[in-house]
């Protein structure tokens, strides 16, 4: 039945959808059921006691001005402690290049307020973030999807997608969500290189460079392309191809809803106007609190911490599907962040899969929503960075059991 609602909705409504991920993380609510659906930390490594004396801290030192309105940029000691940290990777910015967001989430729909028309073609990974897509799917955007491989975006496929005319080409190139793919040194090079060529920018999202549990890091597109453009070390503010976004939400904890924008001053300044027209300001409350517990060097101590965890949660997940999962299955294995990415059997439905996962108490995300233009329903994302060892081992055995049978089933 209709109501009068329904003719009142913007058109730009009727391409909003509900998130897949969202409504699958109403299965955790259910105590019995062993989720590994959602991209969740681990809650019990959140530093609770160092938020506590932090909050005791700025209520008693800076209580009216962390409970009051601040300035639309962001505070101004978190903005510099976010410089200092980025000059670290080789790429000098100032406050003036930084913008506070509510959440990387946030920063995304201001970027495609920004610069995306109705009709414009954005280029994606394929897979790529579901986040990402139900941000700018309401601007109206269409899709240009490349493939990935275990070594991230085939940039090798990337200048036919860039003769269209994209408005810009958005990537994780850091064990990305959902795949866990990391992009390679020489593709990071590459994809600077024809970017300039195409004068098409790149947004670079970047929520798990620090996570990573083996190999050597590989610079960020953004310090790449400062490198590129002769940037380093003179003194001025970054002015290159890349927006970069990074959050605190994987090396503190989500619930701050905290995140940055790094971007030339004048894309800056634009997006402070959007931010006006949408929150005034991320929580005064929350900037303090993520400075006085980020400072003097307490987040390089706590993601080691992370990374420990979430390394031993990984090895347990694939040395149990190594031992258990079917060998028609197979599956990327990341070198950090927080998922892994199977790939079932040509012509197998992971969304059919997870009716009886479910029935069997155990919860993924399939694939198919990740791709920009659907289709490679016979993918899954697993989160592993979520559930205990002992957890993930009962989860991988009721999740293979439950393959096995499908598998069997279907031959």
């Amino acid at each position: 039945m209709q109501t009068p609602w329904e003719y009142r909705y913007a058109h730009r409504s009727q391409k909003s959808g509900s998130s897949v991920i969202r409504e699958l993380l109403k299965l955790t609510e259910q105590p019995d059921i062993i989720s590994f659906a959602g991209g969740l930390p681990a809650p019990e490594i959140f530093p609770v006691n160092e938020f506590r004396d932090a909050c005791n801290y700025v209520l008693d030192h800076f209580g009216p001005q962390a409970l009051q309105y601040s300035t639309s940029e962001g505070y101004i000691p978190l903005r510099e402690m976010i410089a200092r940290h980025t000059a670290r990777y080789s790429v000098e910015v100032t406050t003036d290049n930084i913008l506070i967001t509510s959440g990387s989430q946030q920063a995304l729909d201001f970027i495609g307020r920004l610069f995306i028309n109705r009709g414009d073609y954005i280029v994606t990974e394929s897979p790529t973030y579901l986040g990402a897509l139900q941000a700018w799917n309401s601007y109206g955007a269409q899709y240009i999807p490349v493939r990935t491989d275990e070594d991230g975006m085939i940039v090798d496929e990337l200048e036919e997608a860039l003769r269209i005319g994209p408005k810009f080409i958005y990537i994780l190139p850091n064990f990305q969500n959902p795949s866990g793919s990391t992009l390679s040194l020489e593709r990071r090079k590459k994809l600077i290189d024809m970017a300039d060529k195409y004068g098409v920018p790149i947004i670079e999202d970047d929520p798990y460079g620090q996570l990573r549990y083996e190999g050597e890091h590989i610079p960020s597109v953004v310090a790449l392309d400062s490198e590129y453009r002769g940037c380093n070390g003179n003194g001025t503010h970054y002015t290159g191809n890349v927006i970069y976004l990074s959050t605190f939400s994987k090396l503190l904890a989500p619930g701050l809803r905290l995140a940055w924008v790094i971007a030339p001053p004048e894309v800056i300044r634009k997006l402070v106007m959007i931010k006006q027209a949408a929150d005034l300001h991320s929580s005064s409350f929350n900037q303090y609190i993520a400075y006085e517990v980020g400072k003097g060097g307490f987040i390089d101590e706590h993601v080691k911490v992370i990374r420990a965890v979430y390394k031993e949660r990984r090895d347990v997940m694939l040395e149990m599907m190594d031992e258990l999962f079917p060998r028609e299955v197979t599956w990327r294995k990341p070198k950090g962040g927080m998922f892994l990415w199977g790939i079932l059997p040509e012509g197998m439905d992971a969304a059919e899969i997870l009716k009886h996962a479910v029935e069997r108490k155990v919860a993924f995300v399939p694939g198919g929503a990740f791709h920009p233009r659907g289709g490679n329903d016979n993918t899954m994302r697993i989160n592993f960075s979520y559930s205990s060892p002992e957890t993930i081992r009962e989860g991988v055995t009721r999740l293979a059991t439950t393959l096995k049978e499908l598998i069997r089933e279907a031959v």
